[in-house]
C-alpha cells in the first residue's frame, strides 16, 4: 500500500511537473525568450520565476509608469544565472532582488549577515555597469523547513539538529539549489549536512509544498514569507550560523537606467514596504490566486503611489 501511494504521489508530481514546463499559467509561465536591448527611452522590468519576485516587478513598473516613464515588463525569467546576463547585456534594465543571495552571487566569500552590513558589501561587489537603490526593511529569507511530524520526531529546531538525520534525508529545492552557496554547497560546508540525495522541484513553489507534504522530500526550500508554511504546519528551523544572511528587498538596476525620476520612485516603493505587507502580497498571488498586475495596483493605491 505504502508503495502504491507513493507512486500515485510521485505521478501527480511528474504531472504537475509537465504542466509547469507546458505554461498553465500564462501570469507564471517563465519567459525564456531572447531579448534585445531596451531603447535607450524604455526601461525594461524583469522579474525571477517565483509570484512574490513578479508581484515586487508590478509594482516597480506601475510605479515608474505613474511617472511617465516608458515601461516594459519581462516576468518570469527564470533563475538569478538567467536574468543577471539579461541585466548585463540591457535586454532587461531593473529587477527586484534581495541583498543576502545577490551579494552571495557576485562575492562567493562574503561574511556579512545583518542587512546594513550586507547592503553595504553588496554595493561594492557589484561589477561595472550595476548599481542598487535603497533595500527596503521588508524581508524574504530562505528557509530550511520540514513538518511538523518531522521536528517532533527527531527534534527539530534548528539546521544544525539535521545532522543525525541528513544521511537518511532527501531534500528539495530549486535546481540552482544543487550548486548554490547558499544550497547544497553552503549546507554541507557551514553545518556539516550530507543529504541522501537532492531533488531539483521548483522555487519554492506547489510542487516544492506538495513533495514535503507527501514525504517525496523530507526538508526543502521555502522563503519565510510564504503562506503555505503556516497553513501546513510547516516548521522554519533555525539558522545559527547564519547561512542565509539578511535578504532585504531591493531594486537591482543597470547604472545607465539611473536618474533621479526613477530612483526617488523606486526608493519611494522601498520605503512603503515592510515584511508584513510583503507576506499579505504573497498571500493574495499564492492564496487568493490574485492576478499581481492587480496585487500591484492595488497596493500603490494604498500608499498613494500609483
Amino acid at each position: 500500500m505504502k508503495r502504491t501511494r507513493l507512486a500515485v504521489v510521485a505521478g501527480l508530481v511528474g504531472a504537475a511537473l509537465t504542466l509547469a514546463g507546458c505554461g498553465g499559467s500564462d501570469a507564471l509561465a517563465p519567459d525564456t525568450s531572447s531579448a534585445p536591448p531596451a531603447d535607450a527611452g524604455t526601461i525594461v522590468v524583469g522579474s525571477a520565476n517565483f509570484p512574490e519576485n513578479v508581484v515586487l516587478a508590478e509594482i516597480y513598473a506601475q510605479a515608474l509608469q505613474g511617472k511617465g516613464l516608458n515601461v516594459q515588463t519581462r516576468l518570469n525569467i527564470g533563475s538569478r544565472e538567467t536574468y543577471i546576463p539579461s541585466l548585463e547585456d540591457g535586454s532587461i534594465s531593473v529587477i527586484p532582488e534581495y541583498t543576502g543571495v545577490l551579494l552571495q552571487y557576485f562575492d562567493k566569500n562574503a561574511t556579512a549577515v545583518d542587512p546594513e552590513g550586507v547592503y553595504t558589501a553588496l554595493k561594492a561587489a557589484l561589477p561595472e555597469g550595476l548599481s542598487v537603490l535603497d533595500m527596503s526593511s521588508a524581508e524574504d529569507k530562505d528557509a530550511v523547513v520540514v513538518t511538523k511530524e518531522t521536528a517532533e520526531k527527531d527534534h527539530l529546531t534548528t539546521i544544525a539538529d539535521l545532522a543525525p538525520y541528513a544521511s537518511q534525508m532527501v531534500l528539495g529545492g530549486p535546481p540552482e539549489w544543487k550548486t548554490r552557496e547558499t544550497g547544497v554547497p553552503g549546507l554541507k560546508k557551514v553545518y556539516g549536512l550530507n543529504f541522501k540525495s537532492f531533488k531539483p522541484l521548483d522555487v519554492a513553489g506547489p510542487l516544492t509544498v506538495q513533495a514535503l507534504k507527501s514525504g517525496i522530500v523530507q526538508a526543502a526550500n521555502l522563503f519565510t514569507t510564504q503562506s503555505a508554511i503556516a497553513e501546513n504546519d510547516f516548521v522554519v528551523l533555525q539558522d545559527p550560523k547564519n547561512l542565509f544572511a539578511a535578504q532585504n528587498v531591493v531594486p537591482l538596476i543597470r547604472t545607465d537606467k539611473v536618474d533621479d525620476t526613477v530612483t526617488s520612485t523606486l526608493n519611494a516603493v522601498s520605503a512603503a514596504l515592510d515584511t508584513e505587507q510583503l507576506a499579505d502580497l504573497v498571500k493574495q498571488a499564492e492564496v487568493d490566486k490574485t492576478d499581481p498586475a492587480t496585487i500591484a495596483k492595488n497596493w500603490l493605491a494604498s500608499k498613494n503611489l500609483g
